[in-house]
């Protein structure tokens, strides 16, 4: 589950993840540019979530997810990435974590993206081409 960004999504998911099946494995998405488009939690409420988080038995946090806005050149494009990478590695530090899940980079951006560490790359116009719009 990658797009993890409030704390009542999180009890949910512990409270309907069946007990017989293994922790459901979360990334915790992040408004990395602060966009009030997108979803996610902003930098400084990522510290007041992972500790109950980190309580519940039924789920795993493996990493944080980001989609940041559209930047042009491939060193713009690092930016945020590099961000959330450096995020991971703190949150890791603080909590006495191994996050080892960096969700980051779709086919605009994915060499950016996997320069600053990322494991998993959504590529799918690359590979569906772009969506028709519809009506």
């Amino acid at each position: 589950m990658h797009t993890v960004d409030r704390l009542k999504i999180a009890l949910r998911l512990q409270q309907q993840r069946p007990a017989h099946l293994p922790a459901l494995n979360i990334c915790l998405q992040v408004n990395i540019d602060q966009e009030d488009s997108k979803s996610g939690l902003n930098i400084d409420e990522l510290d007041t979530i992972i500790e109950p988080i980190l309580s519940m038995d039924r789920l795993k946090l493996r990493g944080l997810m980001a989609i940041p806005r559209v930047r042009i050149s491939f060193e713009q494009q690092r930016e945020p990435f590099k961000r959330l990478a450096e995020l991971k590695e703190r949150l890791n530090n603080t909590f006495n974590i191994q996050l080892d899940t960096l969700s980051i980079g779709m086919s605009a951006d994915l060499e950016a993206a996997i320069c600053e560490g990322s494991t998993i790359v959504r590529i799918g116009t690359a590979i569906f081409g772009s969506r028709k719009k519809i009506g």
